[in-house]
């Protein structure tokens, strides 16, 4: 049985989605909560230190506390698909392949997948949306060891990921992330929706088995005006590297 507590803080939580409380502002002190939920004060309190925890909201002495984000932020403080960052915000996602064929491995997916030149790849174009809205492009090549596989999956499949998992036991389990910014192709904007030479935020990575073995190299870009990156670090753990563009 979920405790009162949790019930509370992902009604906030989704509260703070639907931009009731936007980014920026305060939350209701803690006595409103307390009276519209029919709780004490500490149970609201246990709420509100889950959002902190998460990020989603600060906490000052003294003060109330401030929206600093929505769940609608990405983290690369783990590594999740894009289906489980949608239902980590209890948003349905959803996914369309447009294109899917062999080619052979170019000089780039030598590289980066660690194959022969030459060797069979596969390469997908697929359209993915929160709740049926486009909101990413995802362009993969897949190694010639896993593309099998993926090209089993059927076209509407929300989560590659979670498929590969179940139908082979691959674990996608380290990551690297180059994040930049592109002007959307006449392609790009045809299937996201959007005016053609829009800003998309770009973001290419690699994605290797726990043994290092690569599995997927991606040119992925999303609605800027849909989604946002988050990275969070500290004093003493700092995940982001800064690079010149290139």
């Amino acid at each position: 049985m979920t405790a009162r507590h949790e019930e509370i803080a992902e009604e906030l939580r989704r509260a703070i989605d639907r931009e009731e409380y936007t980014v920026g502002s305060l939350l209701p002190a803690e006595t409103d909560p307390a009276a519209h939920y029919g709780v004490a004060r500490g149970t609201v309190r246990q709420a509100v230190a889950a959002l902190t925890a998460e990020g989603l909201i600060g906490s000052r002495q003294g003060a109330r506390r401030v929206v600093l984000a929505y769940r609608r932020s990405q983290s690369f403080a783990e590594l999740r698909s894009f289906a489980q960052w949608a239902r980590a915000m209890g948003r349905e996602a959803t996914g369309h392949v447009v294109a899917k064929e062999y080619r052979p491995a170019t000089a780039e997916d030598v590289v980066r997948l660690q194959l022969q030149e030459g060797t069979p790849v596969l390469h997908v174009l697929r359209v993915r949306g929160l709740d049926g809205e486009p909101v990413l492009l995802e362009r993969t090549v897949y190694a010639d060891w896993i593309s099998p596989a993926v090209a089993a999956i059927e076209p509407e499949c929300p989560s590659v990921t979670q498929r590969l998992l179940e139908d082979t036991g691959l674990v996608f389990a380290y990551g690297e992330h180059v994040i930049d910014a592109v002007a959307a192709s006449a392609q790009d904007a045809d299937l996201l929706g959007v005016r053609r030479t829009s800003p998309l935020l770009r973001v290419r990575r690699v994605t290797t088995t726990r043994e290092g073995r690569p599995v997927e190299w991606s040119d992925d870009r999303y609605r800027s005006d849909a989604v946002s990156f988050s990275v969070h670090n500290s004093i003493g753990n700092n995940a982001l590297a800064r690079k010149t563009a290139g």
